[in-house]
């Protein structure tokens, strides 16, 4: 979310970053990565919020911008199915500064606190695979240090980003045996 400037990437609303403060909505968000379409139904079961509350977020992310109803996914006039629209954003980057700062913030906060989550999810499994003790393929953790230009680095992020679009892409044609994975990358120069 936030990162080296993009020409693909937009830099979050307001309304964006309001939507994101809130922790129900982030779930929300990773929920429908995970089905590709969800009703409000479907957000009330997994989740285990009541559903006034479900519809609010809903429109809340739907005004930001974050999910669109998909109506060729629907049972019939009534049913509402939900997608996610979508698209990279960062939170800001000089030329397209952050909407509201403070806001930005808590959100790079609430996300750098669930990439702490995704990382120690990932270091418990790690201990098994290297140790032999499974051999079930469930993340990854690797290192790299290369020598980059800023100009370089930047390249480098969208051929990564865009080695994810594909593999999403891909995925949607073969349904079977497909697991979520949640991919964090983190990035720092010498120079932070």
């Amino acid at each position: 979310m936030a990162g080296p400037e993009e020409h693909e990437a937009g830099t979050m609303t307001s309304a964006m970053l309001a939507a994101l403060a809130h922790p129900l909505r982030r779930r929300m968000l990773r929920m429908l990565s995970h089905r590709q379409s969800a009703r409000g139904a479907d957000f009330v079961d997994e989740l285990g919020v009541p559903s006034n509350s479900i519809s609010f977020h809903i429109r809340t992310l739907a005004r930001a911008g974050f999910l669109a109803e998909a109506p060729e996914l629907a049972r019939d006039r009534r049913d509402r199915v939900w997608v996610l629209v979508p698209g990279t954003y960062n939170v800001g980057v000089p030329s397209a500064p952050v909407a509201d700062a403070e806001l930005g913030s808590a959100v790079l906060q609430a996300l750098a606190s669930e990439h702490q989550e995704l990382l120690a999810r990932s270091l418990s499994w790690v201990e098994e695979y290297a140790s032999g003790r499974t051999t079930e393929l469930n993340g990854a953790f690797a290192r790299h240090r290369i020598m980059l230009t800023e100009d370089q680095f930047e390249q480098a992020m969208r051929g990564i980003e865009g080695a994810i679009r594909d593999a999403d892409e891909a995925s949607h044609a073969t349904p079977d045996n497909l697991l979520a994975w949640e991919i964090d990358i983190i990035a720092a120069s010498e120079r932070i």
